[in-house]
């Protein structure tokens, strides 16, 4: 929660703007899940996304399907 925030960025992206930019996309699971494990860099511009080895890849699925689970306030 110190580089994401619910719904605005703070350091990232706010979870659901992640939720947003992958709805409908049925691979974003997935690759979400080995960012969160792997880190990554430039898809949100040069922000860098640190790789998170302490996570398991049951964990960072679960926070993955988590994530893009966020819906628009109504």
């Amino acid at each position: 929660m110190r580089c994401h925030g619910m719904v605005t960025k703070f350091v990232g992206p706010g979870f659901l703007q992640i939720a947003d930019r992958y709805r409908g996309d049925p691979g974003a699971a997935a690759r979400l899940s080995a960012k969160i494990v792997q880190g990554s860099v430039g898809t949100w511009g040069n922000v860098i996304m640190p790789r998170q080895p302490q996570v398991s890849a049951a964990e960072a699925s679960a926070l993955a399907e988590w994530v893009l689970a966020q819906q628009p306030a109504p």
